[in-house]
């Protein structure tokens, strides 16, 4: 049968065709993008009108560009040369932009625009999920990944290799101005002795001696002319010397605390990945990102420079005091964040820690059998303040021990020593220090801490939370990861790295939201989720809805 005697409809794309299509209509009443609009009309976005200007050409609306760029998050689309397309070509981004078509350059504009407001949107909707029963902010579980930035990994600069090249450097300034035959270079070279150059010396110090060069006569023979010369040259090696010194300086100063940072984002840090496609262990730069989560949506985010989990955790709950006025009442961690200072502070805090500590897991396996010979199970008799040794000695105190952590904190440990460990059967077993009497350092306040926390972890709660911790940061990174391919940052610099972050996290939980209800609709469970954001015009008053109807053709 030929085509030719097929009855079908007429078909022709060259002619001009009138497109009658309402989105509003075409799109489900339980569509995620709806839940996104009606998230985002009950957002207070008064912080963003400061950042306008009432003169000049009128900007899009900001709701409108939170919409799309939030759904475009969403869907795995980060560009905003993907976004300009989809905002153009998608009936779900042309019903949220209400025809308006930003392009590239507009949308990241916006993003660098609000990158300081958008952290106080992240926890209005965060505080909506706890409003609408999702969440209750009472209950967080922490947990921490390593993020590589988008600098290149041969962008390193090392803490060491430029305070040894600095030394070098001193060294050849004052080897320099031995040098040059000069009473002022002289001076400076006596004085530089104990004290260090800084750029600011050295320029006074070039200046003095291009003045006194100017003021010398004119050299008339060969020899004359050749100091000359040598002169200027010294100077401009001086010169040479002070630019690199500030250099130095300027590269010390960026690196701050770390032992490293990358050239082109210097708020990274160079880092170990657990993503190496080499296989070889080789650093790249990148961030410590923290969360917590609850009931797998992102309650709170922030960015570290440490490459440990450590000294994050008290920062981080800072963090979280700000933003939502109180501290959780529980907190769940791995054994990374099991440390003195942090159980010090959870404890004052009045929060239930349940945090391991780096032993925990080898002291609850079946077949674990404590060191006899490891201070930490020998008899201690605290009325009298002494250790009793395997072979049944006392162990006397005879002093105290302090030592400091990287974030300032002191640590209190107390010594106890043997009396005479010479000849004693077991001293192979016991100790291999040179001497005959064992002297031990005991943390008794972080004794007490892990006392604390293993009878927490044990119990009937802490069984329940160890559970749930495997699946609640974990399952949010892996789906950042693997689901979400957010997987590596997209822009320079920390601010901008938390902006982009805040976006990628109010997204995340819109979408863990939407799972959640279209979930419970079709188990048919009865809860207050339920229909939630299913009928939105019923929700938002129409007048303060960014629909299709009644477009504004404001661009800017």
């Amino acid at each position: 049968m030929s085509t030719a005697n097929l009855h079908t409809k007429s078909y022709s794309n060259n002619d001009r065709l009138f497109f009658l299509l309402n989105p509003n209509e075409d799109i489900a009443e339980n569509d995620p993008v709806r839940v996104v609009d009606a998230i985002v009309e009950g957002l207070d976005l008064k912080e963003f009108k400061k950042l306008y200007k009432e003169k000049g050409r009128c900007p899009y609306h900001p709701k409108m560009m939170l919409k799309i760029i939030l759904y475009a998050y969403m869907n795995n689309i980060y560009s905003c040369r993907k976004i300009e397309k989809v905002v153009q070509r998608d009936i779900h981004y042309i019903w949220l932009a209400a025809q308006e078509r930003p392009d590239f350059v507009t949308i990241n504009r916006f993003r660098n625009r609000v990158k300081n407001e958008i952290n106080n949107i992240f926890t209005q909707v965060v505080l909506v999920l706890a409003d609408k029963g999702f969440i209750t902010l009472d209950v967080e579980y922490i947990d921490g990944t390593k993020i590589e930035s988008k600098a290149n990994k041969y962008t390193f600069v090392w803490r060491k290799t430029v305070e040894k090249n600095r030394v070098k450097l001193q060294e050849k300034i004052r080897v320099l101005l031995g040098q040059i035959d000069d009473v002022i270079a002289q001076d400076k070279a006596i004085e530089s002795d104990k004290v260090d150059f800084t750029p600011e010396t050295l320029t006074s110090l070039i200046t003095e001696l291009q003045d006194s060069l100017s003021k010398e006569p004119q050299p008339t023979d060969k020899e004359q002319k050749k100091q000359h010369r040598e002169k200027k040259k010294h100077i401009k090696e001086l010169e040479k010397h002070r630019d690199k010194l500030g250099e130095y300086n300027d590269r010390l100063e960026q690196i701050g605390e770390r032992n490293s940072m990358s050239k082109t984002d210097p708020d990274a840090t160079f880092m170990r990945m657990k993503e190496d496609a080499m296989n070889n262990g080789q650093t790249k730069p990148g961030y410590n990102l923290q969360i917590s989560a609850e009931n797998q949506f992102i309650t709170d985010f922030a960015l570290f420079p440490n490459p440990t989990d450590t000294l994050t955790l008290i920062p981080f709950f800072n963090s979280f005091l700000d933003r939502y006025g109180h501290l959780p009442q529980t907190a769940v961690a791995d054994s990374g964040y099991g440390s003195e200072e942090n159980y010090r502070f959870m404890d004052e805090a009045g929060m239930a820690a349940y945090v391991k500590y780096n032993r925990f897991h080898l002291e609850q396996r079946p077949r674990y059998k404590p060191n006899p010979f490891h201070h930490d199970n020998f008899y201690y008799n605290a009325a009298e303040d002494y250790y009793v040794c395997p072979m049944g000695q006392h162990m006397t105190r005879v002093g105290t021990s302090h030592s400091k952590t990287a974030s300032g904190y002191c640590s209190e440990n107390a010594r106890y020593r043997a009396q005479n460990c010479k000849g004693c059967p077991l001293r192979c077993l016991c100790y291999k220090a040179k001497g005959d009497q064992r002297t031990i350092e005991v943390n008794h306040r972080l004794n007490e801490y892990k006392r604390k926390a293993r009878e927490l972890l044990t119990s009937e709660e802490g069984l329940k939370y160890r559970g749930r911790r495997c699946i609640e940061p974990e399952a949010v990174f892996g789906q950042m990861k693997f689901n979400m391919a957010y997987r590596r940052f997209r822009h320079f610099g920390k601010d901008k790295v938390t902006m982009d972050f805040a976006f990628f996290a109010i997204a995340f939980n819109i979408k863990k939201m939407c799972s959640k209800i279209a979930k419970q609709v079709k188990n048919g469970g009865n809860t207050p989720q339920n229909g939630l954001f299913l009928t939105v015009c019923r929700i938002l008053p129409h007048e303060y809805r960014i629909f299709w109807n009644n477009p504004q053709k404001s661009v800017a």
